[in-house]
């Protein structure tokens, strides 16, 4: 993560999503408020090596980082990637590739969906990868390549490296195996492209049919090139789900996504020989609060909007500052559970966009107050709530949990037990770093 001047911490820091890491003292400025995730760092490499032993000799893994890295953040994530040998990252978007370059990212970039062809230039430039899986759409990519303009930008031998995507099944995007050799025989007749990969996407990872069905017309598509005489590229089909389902050929790349967020796709059968790993891998994020108001409600007493809960005894009650602005659903409105003191207490009346309430009636001991901590997602005091669990409450997957969670939430990264940066909209770091008991969340040594 960037380190912050001196120059910077004598103001606020506007740049959305700034990373800042910990000063000379270990400490971090304080966050701007009491709802914050924790990201930890050594869970995420963890994961990738148990991920990385599940692979046959030859066949490298290529993290997926798209969507802020599933709400993980996606510049930190990458940085502890990068430093653990990865060599390349995917991710869905033009924007999502960029933001890694801006932010020193060196390592080859796949960018997963197509891009406007008017940016074929930049992608070129910036030295990404770009897929095609429309004719139309390659075409009018390889004319903008074409251009003068572009022409007298790059001189040299640069060529854009783009990835076939082939259709194989899940009817969203590729060009049929078919049509492979041509579509690569428009590439190679480019002067500022270049043919660099093969993949497609399974669409039922734990169906042994389908997996099958479409690896088997993955087959075809690569020997269909194979025959016309064309250098085979760098070929993928598994993610988390065809890696973990030993559904598919793992090839030469598998993409993990959210196994390396410590997941296991929801509701997968995880093949047999790899459910040792599956079992050890370890939840990367965990969601926290610390309530903003705590206190005694008559019986009677309406909560939240609607209202959608009427307390039926006096209770006590803690309202926790987030809501559906920050990906904690409202469709978790009465379902969902939270850790306080290890203990669970329900979520009581509706989501609201900035704040939940959590009834602490019966949680044992002294009374909760503004100094408890919440634990929404992860772990505390022996128990846990993981996001699958969350997905359940809300009808939802894991993946959705993960990714919706809000770019205002406060992300505070740890290694080695120790916090090591942080990321906010922003952050007053005028007060310097300030000691851990003058900060609002829980990112203390």
């Amino acid at each position: 993560m960037t380190p912050t001047s001196d120059r910077d911490r004598g103001r606020v820091v506007a740049a959305r999503h700034a990373l800042i890491e910990a000063g000379p003292d270990g400490h971090l400025p304080p966050l701007p408020r009491t709802a914050w995730l924790e990201i930890d760092l050594d869970a995420l490499v963890a994961n990738i090596r148990l991920l990385e032993s599940l692979l046959p000799v030859g066949v490298r893994i290529e993290p997926v980082v798209k969507a802020d890295a599933y709400g993980h953040g996606s510049v930190a994530v990458a940085r502890a990637l990068v430093a653990a040998g990865i060599g390349s990252l995917s991710v869905a978007t033009f924007d999502e590739a960029l933001e890694l370059r801006q932010a020193g990212i060196e390592v080859p970039v796949v960018i997963h969906f197509p891009i406007p062809p008017g940016l074929a230039a930049d992608a070129l430039r910036h030295r990404m990868t770009v897929t095609a899986g429309d004719g139309l759409l390659l075409g009018r990519t390889l004319a903008a390549l074409s251009a003068a303009s572009v022409r007298a930008t790059f001189e040299g031998g640069d060529r854009l490296a783009i990835q076939l995507e082939v259709e194989t099944g899940l009817g969203r995007g590729g060009v049929h195996p078919e049509e492979v050799v041509a579509a690569a025989a428009v590439i190679g007749a480019s002067p500022r492209a270049r043919l660099a990969g093969l993949w497609s996407h399974l669409q039922a990872a734990g169906d042994p049919r389908l997996a099958s069905g479409q690896d088997a017309l993955f087959g075809v598509a690569a020997g269909l090139l194979e025959a016309a005489g064309k250098t085979l590229p760098v070929r993928h089909l598994a993610a988390s789900g065809g890696l973990l389902a030993a559904a598919a050929g793992t090839y030469d790349v598998v993409r993990v996504g959210i196994a390396q967020y410590g997941l296991v796709p929801d509701g997968l059968d995880v093949a047999g020989p790899n459910r040792a790993a599956a079992a050890e891998l370890r939840p990367v994020m965990s969601l926290r609060a610390r309530p903003v108001r705590v206190a005694w409600l008559e019986a009677g007493t309406g909560v939240s909007y609607g209202p959608s809960f009427t307390t039926s005894r006096r209770s006590r009650i803690a309202t926790l500052p987030l809501g559906y602005a920050d990906g904690y659903p409202r469709s978790l409105s009465n379902r969902a559970q939270v850790l306080v003191r290890g203990v669970r207490a329900p979520q009581v009346g509706t989501v609201a966009m900035d704040a939940i309430m959590i009834d602490v009636t019966d949680v044992p001991g002294p009374e909760v107050t503004i100094d408890d901590e919440f634990t929404l997602i992860g772990e505390q005091g022996g128990a846990s709530i993981g996001a699958t669990e969350v997905a359940q409450w809300g009808n939802t997957i894991s993946y959705e949990v993960l990714a919706g969670t809000s770019g205002r939430l406060p992300r505070v990264y740890y290694a080695a037990a120790k916090a090591v940066g942080m990321r906010a909209v922003a952050c007053d770091v005028s007060r310097g770093w300030g000691r851990s008991d003058d900060r609002a969340g829980g990112a203390s040594d």
